[in-house]
């Protein structure tokens, strides 16, 4: 009796083969980072909550991730590592007095100061994703300077 046996069917031969590769594949895939780096804040109070968006239809309401970051001589820093090749767009609010969501004036506009990816001039109504998308692809380091206004 064999202890180890050689596999000697060809189709179980070529799906293995088939399957090292998807496998492999998965972990060779690039890893993208963003870093993030905000300045403007009015005050070192509260931290910077910074949304990572993958799509038009959940831009500003729903993030793939969220991260948050202490606030220091009125700007903060923040990375997001291991991101897929894809096109996204960022968006950040100063949550001053610590409270976990980002109050609004009216429920409209915000009370609380805000910046976005490629700092969009939004004089009316919140910034829109075709301003703030962007593209990171086969393990770029990308890096935005984003204005708090």
């Amino acid at each position: 009796m064999d202890i180890c046996p050689v596999i000697k069917n060809k189709t179980m031969q070529t799906a293995l083969l088939y399957l090292t590769l998807f496998f492999s594949s998965l972990f060779l895939q690039a890893q993208n980072t963003i870093e993030v780096n905000m300045f403007g804040f009015t005050s070192n109070k509260g931290k910077a909550i910074i949304g990572l968006f993958v799509e038009e239809e959940t831009f500003l309401r729903k993030p793939l991730q969220s991260l948050s970051s202490l606030i220091i001589d009125q700007k903060s820093d923040i990375t997001f590592k291991d991101i897929p090749d894809g096109v996204y767009a960022i968006s950040v609010y100063h949550d001053e007095n610590d409270n976990g969501e980002i109050d609004l004036l009216m429920g409209i506009l915000p009370k609380e100061d805000t910046g976005t990816s490629n700092n969009p001039n939004t004089k009316m109504g919140p910034p829109k994703w075709k301003d703030a998308k962007f593209e990171v692809k086969n393990g770029e380091v990308l890096s935005f300077d984003i204005k708090i206004k």
